[in-house]
C-alpha cells in the first residue's frame, strides 16, 4: 500500500489506494541482502481475511516500525504477519493464492516462526486520520511482535532533527538517500494489456533529495526524486518502508515511504519524517 495523491492548483488531495494483492521499489533497482530487517508485512480483518500489505522495518526484537496508514485499525485492521525473506512472496501462485515456499500471505513457513516470520495482534498509528491535518499526516505506525526476532542488526532511528539541516539548503540536493521495500517495480496504465511488474522481493534503489519546506512537506514529510540514471523510487507495496539517509550501507531512518503524487508511480515520493522529536517520542514509548 501507498498513497497516491492528485495535487490540484488548490492543493485538492484525492487518495488512490493500492490495489491488493498485488502490491517494489521502481527504476534502477538491487537486490536489497544488506537490509534483513526489512520485512513484508500483511494485515488481516478480524475474521483472519487478508486486508492489504506494506513494507517496514524491524527497530527492535520486537516492535517493527511501518507507516500509519498500514496500521490504520479504523480500515479493519486487527491482526498482522511478517515476513522477513529476501523473496519473501517471490514464488507466489496465483491458483493456490499464496506461496508455497514462505507460505505467504496465509501462514508461516515450517521453521520459520520466530525466525524469518512472526505473528502479530498489536497494531499502532501516531493518529493517522486520512490526511486530515495535510501536510501533517502522522503517517507512522508500528506493529509489535509476538515472536522476537533475533538479527544481526535492527535498523537505527536517527538523532533528532537529522534532516532539519536541509531544509533550506538548496545545495543539498544531492543529499543521497536509500530506499527499500515489496512493493511493485512497475505499474501500468489503469486499462492497459500489460500487467503491473511486482517481484514481491526485497528492493533498494537511491533516491536524491528535493526539499522538505515545500507546501507538501512543510517539516513534515521527505520529499526525493528517483527518475534518473542510477535512481529509483517507492510504488505500491513500499509504504511503511525505510528511508535510510545515505547509500546502502546505511541503516540509519529518516523517514518511511507515505504518499506519491503519481498514481503511476513514475515521480516525485513523499515519505513521513521520523527524525523529529515528537514522533521519536511516540515511536520509543512502545
Amino acid at each position: 500500500m501507498r498513497r497516491s495523491v492528485l495535487v490540484s492548483a488548490v492543493l485538492l488531495l484525492v487518495f488512490i489506494f493500492a490495489g491488493a494483492p498485488a502490491s517494489a521499489i521502481t527504476g534502477h533497482w538491487v537486490e536489497d541482502y544488506e537490509h534483513p530487517f526489512v520485512g513484508l508485512v500483511v494485515f488481516y480483518d478480524q475474521d483472519g481475511e487478508f486486508l492489504w500489505r506494506c513494507s517496514g522495518s524491524l527497530i527492535s526484537p520486537t516492535k517493527f516500525l511501518t507507516a500509519g496508514h498500514c496500521t490504520d485499525t479504523a480500515g479493519g485492521a486487527v491482526s498482522a504477519r511478517v515476513y522477513f525473506q529476501q523473496d519473501a512472496g517471490a514464488n507466489y501462485n496465483q491458483a493456490l493464492g499464496y506461496d508455497p515456499v514462505t507460505l505467504y500471505p496465509i501462514g508461516c513457513a515450517p521453521g520459520t516462526l520466530g525466525i524469518l516470520c512472526a505473528t502479530s495482534d498489536e497494531l499502532y498509528n501516531y493518529g493517522f486520520a486520512n490526511f486530515a491535518g495535510f501536510p501533517n499526516i502522522r503517517d507512522v505506525g508500528l506493529v509489535i511482535l509476538d515472536q522476537p526476532i533475533t538479527m544481526p542488526e535492527y535498523g537505527q532511528l536517527p538523532s533528532p532533527d537529522t534532516l532539519s539541516n536541509l531544509r533550506t539548503a538548496r545545495g543539498q540536493k544531492d543529499t543521497v538517500f536509500t530506499v527499500s521495500g515489496y512493493g511493485l517495480s512497475y505499474r501500468t496504465q489503469e486499462h492497459s494489456v500489460l500487467p503491473n511488474i511486482s517481484y514481491r522481493e526485497r528492493l533498494m534503489a537511491k533516491s536524491t533529495l528535493v526539499n522538505l519546506n515545500s507546501a507538501l512537506n512543510d517539516g513534515y514529510n521527505l520529499q526525493t526524486q528517483g527518475n534518473g540514471d542510477d535512481r529509483g523510487g517507492t510504488c505500491s507495496g513500499d509504504s511503511g518502508g525505510p528511508v535510510f539517509l545515505g547509500g546502502y550501507n546505511s541503516n540509519v531512518i529518516v523517514a518511511v515511504t507515505s504518499f506519491g503524487l503519481n498514481a503511476l508511480c513514475r515521480g516525485t515520493d513523499f515519505a513521513y519524517r521520523v527524525d523529529r522529536a515528537e514522533v521519536l517520542d511516540w515511536i520509543n514509548g512502545h
